[in-house]
């Protein structure tokens, strides 16, 4: 049973905004997706090493951190779906200039360019899919970050199609930017207008129920511990979230940076071959994810990441101990399903932390997170070069571990409740 009252009856503008966000979820996780999986021609196109290769591509990353902050104060001043799209049109050009890229030097800037837009969008879409649930009054969060899940498996499947058809690497990706830009372009006309600040009292009128959010300097419930010891328990929740998070984020960028390579050059498979462990992962992670709100309804964020940390480390575990090519597309796959709602809990309950201003949990454990990001290709890339690259990979069961552990922070099941209306 919902946490949160429901809204039998959302208002036509919530649904089109509903859809529209969606809509810019699915093109965010299409418009990478489409770099990845030519991420080993790539690699041999410019002759790189494991290590060189891990350092290059996390310039992606680099570059979301180093914009990541900024995020905030653009959605507050052209609002969220603005920044969200805006982001989506500077990444579409960072993710073909990439591919284009002649050189390391020029492959890296273009990543840069790609992660510090793509970093405008993730806030962008994920504020104004919060605002979105609001309007709701129940969760549908687990459903947007479903619909990235599926643009990621959409944009691998197109990029798995231009390598057997031997599409040339540019025209693959002008033509993919071209659509999805085209796609987050008609979705901002059909998102909820006004600025953030000014239209969160308004989105919740809109609902119909009290506001899940944070009272200024005390619980949800209206109750206030002393401060010294609250904010004590509060910095080491916010902590533990950024944990969970940065585990996430570790076994999504290990899958999106490695997959296809260890697959290519430890399996011997094919290129079209070789794309289809992100491609599995991915959609097995959307699987979880469009089925997310409902178990995490009936069960507690808690309990459904914990369960999932466990999945990853058990499954990528037994993938390398016994590595074949069916059992590592199939060890990637459950890994996807078990890591499907770690992030998006993450940011839910950090948004949802008692005595922080608004969206002020959400901008830190989104930033925060972006470490997993930067730190995975090249921690791999180091230890692939001194061992193996299947060692390497044992960050993904670690990563599985630190979920099961640092979960606890999360809610359990009705942790969370609204006033009575």
């Amino acid at each position: 049973m919902s946490d949160v009252p429901t809204t039998p009856h959302p208002a036509p503008a919530a649904r089109r905004a509903r859809a529209a966000v969606s809509a810019l979820f699915l093109t965010n996780g299409a418009l990478f997706a489409n770099l990845v999986p030519r991420y080993p021609e790539i690699k041999a196109s410019l002759e790189l090493s494991n290590t060189a290769y891990g350092l290059a591509v996390i310039a992606f990353p680099a570059g979301a951190i180093a914009s990541g902050l900024a995020a905030g104060a653009l959605v507050r001043r052209i609002g969220s779906a603005r920044t969200a799209v805006f982001g989506t049109v500077l990444t579409a050009l960072g993710v073909l200039g990439a591919g284009l890229a002649p050189s390391l030097g020029l492959f890296v800037l273009a990543l840069l360019l790609g992660g510090a837009m793509d970093a405008l969008t993730d806030v962008g879409q994920n504020a104004h899919g919060l605002r979105v649930q609001r309007r709701y009054g129940r969760s549908i969060f687990n459903a947007f970050h479903a619909l990235w899940s599926m643009g990621a498996v959409v944009g691998g499947a197109m990029a798995a199609a231009a390598i057997a058809l031997d599409v040339p690497l540019g025209i693959h990706l002008a033509v993919s930017g071209a659509l999805f830009v085209t796609v987050a372009l008609v979705a901002l006309r059909f998102c909820l207008p006004g600025l953030d600040g000014e239209a969160r009292a308004a989105d919740v009128a809109a609902s119909g129920v009290h506001d899940g959010g944070t009272v200024e300097g005390g619980r949800p419930d209206g109750g206030a511990p002393g401060p010294a010891r609250a904010g004590s328990r509060i910095l080491w929740l916010l902590v533990a979230l950024v944990v969970v998070a940065i585990s996430g984020a570790v076994v999504e960028e290990a899958t999106g940076s490695w997959a296809a390579v260890y697959l290519a050059d430890a399996l011997d498979a094919p290129g079209a071959v070789a794309a289809t462990a992100f491609i599995a992962f991915m959609a097995a992670q959307f699987v979880g994810r469009v089925t997310g709100d409902r178990v995490v309804d009936r069960f507690g964020q808690r309990a459904v990441a914990r369960s999932g940390g466990v999945l990853v480390a058990l499954a990528t575990g037994v993938m390398l101990a016994f590595p074949s090519l069916p059992g590592t597309v199939v060890g990637f796959a459950v890994a996807g399903f078990g890591v499907a709602t770690v992030i998006p809990a993450a940011m839910h309950a950090a948004d949802e932390l008692p005595g922080l201003r608004a969206g002020t949990g959400l901008t830190v454990v989104t930033w925060l997170m972006r470490l997993g990001f930067l730190l995975t290709p090249p921690v791999v890339g180091v230890i692939a070069d001194a061992t193996q690259l299947r060692v390497g990979l044992l960050v993904l069961p670690l990563a599985g571990i630190a979920i099961v552990l640092a979960g606890a922070a999360l809610q359990g099941r009705r942790a969370v409740r609204l006033p009575d209306a």
